[in-house]
């Protein structure tokens, strides 16, 4: 799975937008990073900037950005509404997908000493990445603002985490810091009352409503010994609300912040509010995603809403996208558009066409043509999901067999465990015909000197085993999609056990082939350890998959005749 961040850089300067250009060009330079959103703001005299991309790539980004910010932003001649106390004020780091928080508190740390090292400005660590408890607050980590900022620089207990304790005056200091995404949802109710809507909201937030004696809404409000309100929590938790009317729909809604998704999902989240819209005598009728949202969560709401309708969740991500929009009625108040509100698939735009996502006609064509990539590795790897596919296919329709309704969740297990295979397979159609495209980039490196025939020998060598890593790697993914063909063959609707048994045979093929490929690239590198140990193992696996294709469809072969009563 690709790994992707997103970063979300507070610049002080909301006015100016040659200045801000110049900071975002430099983030565009950075390749593999896709800049989302510039969102400036005249009164605060801040920027936020949103951009999203592999790791290294966004650390990269960042740095630049705020290098360039240090040299045409002057704090000296800043002021706003906004809290502030440098250039680049916060920069926090967000895990969107294929990456955990704990790996992304290691890049904002390092992020932060590269600010340090390299800008020369003070650098303090917030949220999660924060080293000290008293610091995980932003708000404490940037009390006194810019004005008080010579003083608090020259206290050793705030000494920076990272670059010197010094007072920069034209461009302050910065906090970087990595915290969870936040997914910010209005969901509209049939009402145009403000009152009822904040109702519901202090139902679920976090939060929730004062405590008050007697009478809920008149009666006295409850004190703590410290002489604060006392308060009754809300039952979702990491969830900010408020109810408000919007005049351009003409309803109320419930405007809602969900600070952690991976505590409460957006699923959960619009649920709730259903039953509690519901308990007042109101109806939630739909609801709308403000900004962009990581695939994962509509794949989760997808599924959520799939498991009430006990039906399975190994489906393609698109019904799971398209379950999860109809759920919701995210499409309510204006079409929704994975396309561009989905992270990853914003992140798509620009980069040309995958050859997994081409059409079996396009892909066909493509193989077909006068270039020798894809070729049989790519196809062995589309065989192999293909055949993925097909058993997956068998498990999703015995999961709504009639008579069968008790077993749905046995049958989505195993289309989930195919569903995986395939989307494996997937990525290694076009991770075969890249790593084709390495060895040809190395063969065409200069060769004029001993150190450049020394580089370029070492070049091709890495090149080949990745050559040879990937096709073995299509198999042993292959391999597993057996473990879903032999038990739909076993237990799946019988009306199609032969699907299955394609699905077999295609997966074999998926993997003979791919073992082909690994012994051609080998050819040259066969001493290597690394190659050396693949082939063992590929030799064995080969082998066990031929039995195994064997087994399933002999299998197959005995329910036939035994249908058909042929002996």
């Amino acid at each position: 799975m690709e790994r992707i961040i997103e970063c979300v850089p507070n610049f002080s300067e909301g006015r100016d937008m040659t200045v801000i250009k110049q900071i975002t060009d430099q983030i565009e330079s950075v390749e593999g990073v896709k800049l989302l959103d510039v969102d400036p703001g005249k009164a605060t005299n801040r920027t936020v900037v949103t951009f999203v991309g592999e790791p290294e790539m966004v650390v990269e980004a960042a740095l630049l950005a705020v290098k360039k910010a240090a040299g045409i932003i002057d704090m000296l001649k800043h002021t706003g509404e906004h809290p502030r106390f440098g250039a680049m004020d916060v920069c926090p780091l967000v895990p969107v997908a294929g990456i955990t928080m704990e790996e992304t508190v290691v890049y904002a740390r390092k992020l932060a000493e590269r600010i340090g090292e390299e800008v020369r400005i003070p650098v303090y660590c917030y949220e999660q990445a924060a080293y000290t408890t008293e610091r995980q607050n932003l708000a404490t980590v940037r009390s006194g603002e810019y004005e008080g900022l010579k003083v608090k620089l020259a206290d050793p207990h705030w000494k920076p985490d990272f670059g010197p304790a010094v007072f920069v005056p034209g461009t302050g200091a910065v906090a970087v810091g990595a915290r969870n995404f936040l997914v910010a949802c209005n969901i509209n109710l049939n009402t145009t009352s403000t009152r009822r809507a904040n109702a519901i909201a202090f139902d679920v937030r976090e939060r929730g409503r004062v405590k008050r004696e007697g009478n809920p809404l008149t009666g006295k409000i409850v004190k703590d010994e410290t002489g604060k309100p006392v308060m009754i929590p809300g039952t979702l938790k990491a969830v900010k609300a408020i109810g408000w009317f919007i005049e351009e729909y003409g309803v109320a809604q419930i405007s809602m912040n969900l600070i952690n998704i991976s505590v409460t999902p957006v699923h959960i989240a619009f649920d709730e509010v259903c039953r509690k819209a519901e308990a007042r005598g109101i109806r939630v009728t739909g609801s709308e995603l403000v900004g962009l949202v990581p695939l994962g969560a509509m794949l989760d709401a997808g599924r959520y809403f799939l498991r009430k309708q006990k039906r399975s969740t190994g489906v393609p991500d698109r019904e799971l996208i398209r379950i999860a929009v109809k759920s919701m009625g995210l499409d309510e108040l204006g079409p929704f558009k994975p396309e561009e509100r989905i992270i990853e698939y914003k992140l798509r735009e620009g980069r040309g066409k995958a050859l997994a996502n081409l059409s079996l006609e396009r892909f066909m064509e493509v193989t077909a043509s006068e270039s020798p990539a894809p070729g049989g590795g790519s196809v062995s790897a589309y065989m192999g999901a293909m055949g993925a596919a097909l058993a997956t296919m068998v498990a999703n329709l015995s999961s709504h067999k009639r008579g069968w309704d008790d077993r749905w969740e046995e049958f989505s297990g195993w289309a989930e465990k195919g569903k995986a295979v395939q989307e494996k397979l997937l990525q290694l159609v076009d991770e075969d015909t890249r790593a084709f495209n390495l060895i040809l980039a190395a063969f065409g490196l200069p060769k004029q000197t001993v150190d450049e025939m020394k580089a370029r020998d070492a070049a091709i060598e890495k090149a080949t085993i990745r050559a040879i890593e990937i096709p073995f790697e299509v198999m042993r993914t292959a391999y597993q999609g057996y473990a879903v063909a032999e038990a739909m063959v076993s237990v799946g609707n019988p009306n199609s056990i032969t699907d299955a048994a394609v699905g077999a045979l295609a997966l074999h093929a998926g993997i003979e082939g791919a073992w082909l490929n690994v012994n051609i690239n080998a050819s040259d590198v066969g001493k290597h350890p690394a190659v050396i140990k693949i082939l063992h193992e590929g030799a064995d696996l080969a082998g066990r998959s031929a039995r195994m294709k064997d087994r399933i469809v002999k299998q197959v072969h005995r329910k036939i005749g035994i249908h058909f009563g042929v002996a």
